[in-house]
C-alpha cells in the first residue's frame, strides 16, 4: 500500500530538480550568455535537462505514473515548464496554500517550433510530404552525371554529402555545380554538406603483390555462374564510378571508345586460359563489361576485340596494372606488429616445419597514437571484425595479441579503420589537410561535418578558423568516440556560438568505440541531447546498406529505416542501388511519420481490411521496385 505522504514526497524531489536547475543556470552562465541569440531558450533549457539527468529519476517516475501524473517522459524540449507543471498540480493535490509557481522555461509548443526552426536554419526548407530530410554521400561519379545528380534530387536528396577523404577540389566543384543545377531545374533547395577528414586512425600500406588482376564469377554449390563479375574498362587516368568493381582493365583510349554494347574481347590468361569479356554498356569514356570466367590477368596481355557484324578485329594490350592488394590472414591468438614509421606491411612468414620466422606487421596513419596507448588495452580493426589486446607498446611498434578473429581468419587490408575505445587519445580535430580543404569548404559548404570531434577546444578551433575565413557555414559534429560522446553538453554549448548547427550519430566508429552491448543506450542519450537544445539530429551509417550495394533490403535494416524517422535528418551513403534505396527510404519516412513523432507514438485510427490490403500491396510494389 502506499503511503500518504507520497505526493508530498514527489513535491520535494520536484523542488530539488528546480533548485539543481536554477544552480546550474548560475553556474553556466557565461556560457549561455556567449551563445548565438537563435539558442538563447535552447542552450537554458539544455542546462535545466543537464540538471534534470543528474538525479535518478526512475522512482518519482512510478510514483508519478501511480498517481496518473505526467511521469516526465518525454519533457526534454520543455523542461523547466514540464517540472513546474507537475508541481502544480502535485500542490493542488495537497490541497497546499503555497502559491503556484508561475511558468518558467520554454513551453511545449515553443520547443517544437525551435527545433523546426533550427532544423530549417541548418537543411533547408521542409519537404511536402515528410518532416525527416534525408542526407546522400555524392558518389564520385556525380561530378561528371549531371542526370544522377538530377534523379537524387527528384526523389528526395535534401542536402548533399561530400565527403572531402575523397575526390579532390576539382570533382567537389564539379558536383557543387550539379547540385545548383539541379536546384533550378527541380525548383528545390538542396544544402551542401562537407565531411572534414578528421584524425581517422587506419592500417598503413602494405607491400606490394604482383602486378595482376583476379577476379572470378559468383557460382552456385553446383558450379553455375549466378552473378559474372564485373569489369571496369577505361583509359588509366579514368577511375570507375562509385560501384562495385570486380576488375579495372586499363585501355588505351582509342581501343576504349571503339567498344560498342554487345562486343565481346577475348585473351589469354597468364595461365594459358582462354577468356571472354562481354562489353555490356558504356558510362563516359569508361565501359562495362561481365566475365564468366576465373581469371588471372596481367600487364601486356593482348585484348582482341570482336565486334557484332564485323569481320575485322581490333588488337590492345592491357596497360599498366596496379599491383594485386596483398592482405594479412589473422586467426584467434595471432600476433601483429603495429608500426608507427610507414613500412609495408606483410604477413607472417612461417618456416618449413611451421615454425614463425617473423610475425605480421602493419604500419598506422597515426602515430602520435603510441604515446597514449598502454598494455591491457583492447584494439579493434575494419570495424570491428577483428580484436586484440595491447601486449606492450614503445615509441615504434606495439605488439597486439588477437582476441578474435572469423573460423577461417579474418583478413587485414590497407586503409582499414583501427580503434582503441578505452585509450585516452588527446588530438586535435583538424588535421593538415582538413586546414588546406577548409579554404575551399569555407567557401562552398552550407555546413562542416566536424570529424572526431572530442573536445569544446576541437569545435572552437574549427569555429576560429571559419571566422578567419569569412565563411558563415553551419557546423555538424559528428559524434564517432566514446570521448565525443560523453563530452556532447559542452560541444553543443560551445558549438551554439554557430548558427546553424547540428549533431551527426556516426553510428560504425561509435558503436565500435562504445560497445555493441552499448550502443544503442548511447544513440537514445544523443537523441534527447539534441531535443534538449532543439538541435537537429543526423542518424548516420549503414542506413538501408545491403539495399544501396546489392539492390535488396534486410528486413532488419527496414526496421532500421522506420526508427531513424525519429531523428531530423537521415544519412544513406552511395551505392549502385542509391536512386532505389532514395526512393524506399522516402516511402518509410512518410508512412512511419504517421505514427511516431520524436520519441512518441502517435496514435492514427486503426485500419480495416480493404486499407490494410492497399498497405500489403503498396509494399509488395516496394519490394519489386527494390
Amino acid at each position: 500500500m502506499k503511503k500518504n505522504n507520497e505526493p508530498e514526497s514527489m513535491g520535494i524531489q520536484l523542488e530539488q530538480i528546480i533548485s539543481k536547475a536554477e544552480e546550474m543556470e548560475l553556474l553556466y552562465e557565461t556560457e549561455l550568455q556567449s551563445v548565438h541569440p537563435a539558442y538563447r531558450k535552447s542552450a537554458r533549457n539544455l542546462v535545466h535537462y543537464l540538471a534534470l539527468r543528474s538525479f535518478n529519476l526512475t522512482g518519482l517516475q512510478q510514483d508519478l505514473r501511480y498517481h496518473d501524473l505526467p511521469d516526465l517522459t518525454g519533457i526534454e524540449g520543455h523542461v523547466m515548464r514540464s517540472l513546474n507543471a507537475n508541481l502544480n498540480i502535485i500542490r493542488k493535490l495537497l490541497d497546499s496554500t503555497t502559491p503556484s509557481v508561475p511558468k518558467k522555461g520554454i513551453s511545449i509548443k515553443q520547443s517544437e517550433k525551435a527545433l523546426r526552426r533550427n532544423t530549417g536554419a541548418l537543411f533547408g526548407n521542409k519537404p511536402n510530404k515528410r518532416s525527416t530530410r534525408i542526407m546522400v554521400t555524392l558518389p564520385s561519379e556525380s561530378a561528371e552525371s549531371y542526370p544522377l545528380v538530377s534523379k537524387l534530387l527528384k526523389r528526395g536528396m535534401n542536402s548533399a554529402r561530400i565527403n572531402c577523404a575523397h575526390d579532390d577540389e576539382t570533382r567537389w566543384a564539379a558536383m557543387i555545380e550539379n547540385i545548383r543545377r539541379g536546384e533550378k531545374s527541380h525548383n528545390r533547395s538542396c544544402k551542401i554538406m562537407m565531411d572534414l577528414g578528421g584524425p581517422k586512425l587506419r592500417t598503413g600500406a602494405m607491400e606490394p603483390g604482383p602486378q595482376v588482376q583476379r577476379f572470378k564469377p559468383q557460382r552456385d554449390t553446383l558450379g553455375n555462374v549466378i552473378q559474372p563479375a564485373k569489369i571496369w574498362i577505361a583509359p588509366p587516368d579514368i577511375q570507375p564510378p562509385d560501384h562495385e568493381v570486380d576488375a579495372i582493365i586499363p585501355v588505351r583510349h582509342e581501343f576504349a571508345d571503339k567498344m560498342k554494347k554487345g562486343n565481346f574481347i577475348t585473351f589469354t590468361d597468364s595461365r594459358g586460359k582462354e577468356c571472354r569479356i562481354d562489353i555490356v554498356r558504356k558510362q563516359g569514356q569508361g565501359r562495362w563489361g561481365e566475365c564468366s570466367d576465373s581469371v588471372y590477368l596481367t600487364t601486356g596481355t593482348e585484348l582482341i576485340l570482336h565486334k557484332v557484324r564485323e569481320k575485322n578485329k581490333e588488337k590492345s594490350l592491357v596497360g599498366e596494372l596496379l599491383p594485386f592488394e596483398q592482405f594479412i590472414t589473422l586467426d584467434t591468438g595471432d600476433r601483429l606488429l603495429l608500426h608507427s614509421s610507414p613500412i609495408p606491411g606483410n604477413p607472417a612468414a612461417y618456416g618449413q616445419n611451421g615454425e614463425l620466422l617473423k610475425p605480421a606487421h602493419i604500419s598506422c596513419t597515426l602515430p602520435e597514437i603510441f604515446q597514449f596507448v598502454q598494455p591491457g588495452q583492447p584494439v579493434f580493426m575494419d570495424d570491428g571484425r577483428i580484436e586484440g589486446m595491447v601486449q606492450r607498446v614503445n615509441s615504434g611498434e606495439m605488439e597486439i595479441l588477437i582476441t578474435h578473429a572469423s573460423e577461417k581468419g579474418s583478413k587485414l587490408k590497407s586503409d582499414k579503420g583501427i580503434n582503441f575505445p578505452e585509450t585516452d587519445i588527446v588530438l586535435s580535430g583538424l588535421t593538415s589537410k582538413d586546414l588546406k580543404d577548409l579554404e575551399f569548404v569555407g567557401r562552398h559548404a552550407d555546413a562542416v561535418n566536424l570529424s572526431f570531434v572530442n573536445t569544446p577546444q576541437d569545435v572552437k578551433d574549427l569555429q576560429a578558423k571559419l571566422a578567419g575565413l569569412g565563411s558563415e557555414a553551419g557546423i555538424v559534429l559528428k559524434i564517432e568516440t566514446r570521448k565525443g560522446f560523453s563530452n556532447l553538453p559542452g560541444l553543443l554549448l560551445q558549438a551554439m556560438q554557430t548558427h546553424p548547427i547540428g549533431i551527426m550519430v556516426a553510428r560504425g566508429d561509435l558503436a565500435i568505440e562504445a560497445g555493441w552491448e552499448n550502443f544503442a543506450y548511447i544513440q537514445e542519450e544523443i537523441l534527447r541531447i539534441g531535443q534538449a537544445a532543439h538541435i537537429p539530429v543526423i542518424w548516420a551509417t549503414q542506413v538501408l546498406e545491403t539495399l544501396s550495394k546489392k539492390g535488396v533490403p534486410t528486413r532488419s535494416e527496414i526496421t532500421d529505416a522506420a526508427l531513424s524517422q525519429r531523428a531530423e535528418c537521415v544519412m544513406l551513403n552511395k551505392g549502385p542501388y542509391i536512386g532505389k534505396t532514395l526512393k524506399t527510404l522516402n516511402k518509410i519516412l512518410i508512412k512511419t511519420q504517421k505514427h511516431q513523432k520524436k520519441q512518441s507514438a502517435m496514435l492514427p485510427r486503426l485500419m480495416d481490411n480493404n486499407e490494410l490490403k492497399l498497405i500489403y500491396n503498396e509494399q509488395e510494389v516496394l519490394a519489386d521496385e527494390s
